[in-house]
């Protein structure tokens, strides 16, 4: 599989081991909060690895929806279990998430525990930088062209 210099080639060793290393692990993506990908194991296309991210993107939108509703704190991991497949969404890092697409045969203790090793073992390499505010109509105080 080809990678982009688009995405953080350092760390994606870390999620292919991730991918490796947990039995019916199939996908990892890391993700920015804004749904941008960071990195992403050898076992997802660039274009799948986007569509992945934006979806993660929304799931967190929705979760941290209830915790504001319900007064439920921040979201620290969002889980999905359907017919065939989980999906494992975890903060990873200031700005970043980690997320994970394993078929139904997945201990997902396992899983969870692993995702979450991974973030404390190398967390400071998963953050991304804050972006800054960008008013594209250039209606900020900033100079004009």
């Amino acid at each position: 599989m080809t990678r982009t210099t688009a995405t953080h080639q350092d760390l994606d060793w870390l999620l292919d081991g991730l991918v490796d290393s947990v039995a019916e692990t199939r996908n990892a993506v890391l993700l920015s909060d804004d749904g941008l990908v960071v990195s992403h194991s050898r076992t997802v296309e660039r274009a799948d690895a986007e569509r992945l991210a934006a979806i993660c993107t929304g799931q967190q939108s929705l979760a941290r929806g209830v915790g504001q509703l319900f007064n439920g704190g921040g979201v620290h991991q969002v889980i999905v279990e359907l017919s065939d497949l989980w999906l494992f969404i975890i903060s990873a890092a200031q700005g970043t998430h980690l997320a994970v697409v394993a078929s139904q045969e997945v201990d997902a203790e396992i899983m969870s525990l692993a995702m979450h090793n991974l973030v404390q073992q190398v967390g400071q390499k998963l953050s991304t930088p804050v972006r800054s505010d960008f008013d594209a109509f250039g209606g900020g105080d900033g100079p004009r062209a």
